[in-house]
């Protein structure tokens, strides 16, 4: 589980396809010798696991399913993207509980500035309804 505050901002360092799935090298301020293998991480929302690290990196391979329903499959080598390390029994829970698991990508259709505040307004993806079947092992799955 996740809060949703950002701990890091991480940089992609490296994209490759493999014969399963594609492979990102991440750039990161983190300690690597606290984070294990096979540790989560959430990268722009989405909970990835760390299956290959070294000095200020790790690594990630990410399913096609995931590729597709997620904006992951636009990332390139140079872009910067939001990094959060899982929440632990006894961690202050300052933002949210997010799950970190994505089951589509949404459309912002309205921004609206008030002071120093920004409200928007989204649309999930048609087949990300209130009332869907969950269609993965997680209770928290919205979509079939």
């Amino acid at each position: 589980m996740f809060t949703g505050i950002v701990t890091d901002v991480g940089r992609v360092r490296a994209v490759r396809d493999t014969n399963r799935d594609r492979r990102f090298e991440v750039e990161t301020a983190y300690d690597l010798a606290s984070v294990p293998m096979g540790a989560s991480i959430s990268h722009a929302g989405c909970c990835l696991t760390v299956v290959d690290k070294g000095e200020h990196w790790f690594a990630v391979e990410v399913s096609g399913e995931t590729l597709d329903r997620t904006t992951l499959a636009d990332w390139t080598p140079g872009q910067r993207i939001n990094l959060e390390r899982p929440t632990r029994v006894g961690d202050e829970l300052g933002g949210h509980i997010v799950s970190g698991h994505v089951d589509g990508v949404g459309e912002v259709v309205s921004v609206e500035r008030r002071a120093a505040l920004t409200a928007s307004a989204s649309r999930r993806p048609r087949r990300c309804t209130a009332t869907s079947r969950p269609r993965a092992p997680s209770p928290w799955t919205a979509c079939p």
